[in-house]
């Protein structure tokens, strides 16, 4: 099966062979001194490049060498597969063969083929989503309920102990559906998101347009403020306590408050954010590409990890104090102590450990006792 698999001919592939070359000549041309969670000489690193480039140019035997080449490009004392978590909490990871609930001693159960998930407030359940259908599960896969509708997308659920409302996107727009299944109506018609609740007992929702972000009032419709500047959001998310809100754009990331804009980030046309976080008590992590390099770091100045390739998210711990940095270039996850930079915790193979060919997403971390 591998050796047939290996002699299709991928569509593209000759123009992708091309592009890569071009990209790799030049960051090799414009290469800067980064610090690296290798050890390897920066030659070596060079060589690493230029050799993936190489095999990709050759026979379909050369696609091999470089699932080797991504192996070496990492931390170096990665562990080999994911024994536990550093803090407490349960993760949720979204891989081609679904939705993975990963418990704090690194256990892992499929819940089922959902392409998204996210947590309810506490933990106690998951709200999962597939091409037409909103389910919500427990941590152990049980079913509670489903909902029937087309093309659903990006569930996110927010509420108290004794009442919640889960927010996603349908074909039709933005909607809201109670936490037990009912009552389920349009909010915004047309709205492709992104969304993100503001914690807190109110039911207080932001979401983005190309050319807006709007916090509603989700009982209501009312909108409480909106920013009408071309934003292009690919991301937003509120800190802990509901004060700030992030919003994270392709080259650019603003903090606002209730009052409007605070903070605005803005980063070089050839440098991207690939990746963004949650501000914690105005704290906020981030990931900055740029000449085959990311750095994530803290905007309060702090270098938290550099890597070669793309990193792909950004996760704070629920206690605050871990950063997860996802990095599909070398297969890795990497735990990082924001408190302690020198604290870092790599685990390897995490595309085989959830069934995956694609990277998987990590879709939340929660909820500490």
């Amino acid at each position: 099966m591998r050796r047939e698999l290996e002699q299709i001919d991928v569509p593209g592939e000759h123009d992708a062979r091309e592009r890569t070359w071009s990209v790799v000549q030049s960051a090799f041309d414009e290469r800067e001194p980064t610090p690296q969670a290798s050890h390897w000489p920066r030659v070596a690193a060079v060589a690493i490049a230029l050799s993936a480039v190489l095999a990709a140019a050759l026979s379909p035997p050369g696609r091999a060498v470089l699932d080797e080449i991504r192996e070496v490009v990492g931390v170096e004392r990665a562990q080999p597969a994911l024994f536990s978590l550093p803090a407490p909490g349960q993760l949720l990871v979204a891989s081609d063969a679904g939705v993975w609930v990963v418990q704090e001693d690194g256990s892992k159960r499929l819940l089922g083929p959902y392409r998204e998930a996210s947590w309810s407030p506490f933990g106690r359940y998951v709200v999962a989503a597939r091409q037409n259908e909103l389910a919500a599960l427990e941590p152990d896969g049980d079913v509670r309920w489903t909902l029937a509708r087309p093309g659903v997308r990006s569930p996110r659920w927010t509420g108290t102990e004794a009442d919640t409302r889960i927010a996603y996107v349908d074909r039709t727009g933005l909607r809201v559906v109670a936490g037990d299944g009912s009552d389920d109506r349009l909010l915004a018609a047309g709205v492709r998101g992104p969304i993100a609740w503001r914690p807190g007992a109110r039911f207080l929702l932001a979401y983005a347009t190309p050319r807006a972000v709007r916090v509603v009032d989700s009982e209501t419709g009312r909108t409480l403020w909106q920013v009408t500047r071309p934003v292009g959001p690919v991301d937003l998310e509120w800190s802990s306590d509901g004060s700030l809100l992030l919003v994270l754009a392709t080259r650019h990331i603003r903090l606002y408050g209730v009052r409007g804009y605070i903070f605005e980030k803005t980063s070089p046309k050839t440098a991207p954010y690939v990746a963004g976080a949650r501000p914690r008590s105005g704290q906020i992590a981030a990931a900055l590409s740029h000449a085959g390099q990311s750095k994530a770091y803290i905007f309060s100045g702090r270098t938290l990890f550099n890597g070669t390739g793309v990193f792909q998210e950004l996760l704070w711990s629920p206690g605050g104090r871990w950063v997860l940095v996802t990095w599909p270039t070398a297969d890795q996850w990497v735990f990082v102590d924001a408190e302690r930079r020198d604290q870092i915790r790599a685990v390897s193979n995490i595309s085989e450990q959830f069934r995956s060919r694609s990277f998987p997403q990590v879709q939340g971390w929660c909820c500490a006792p």
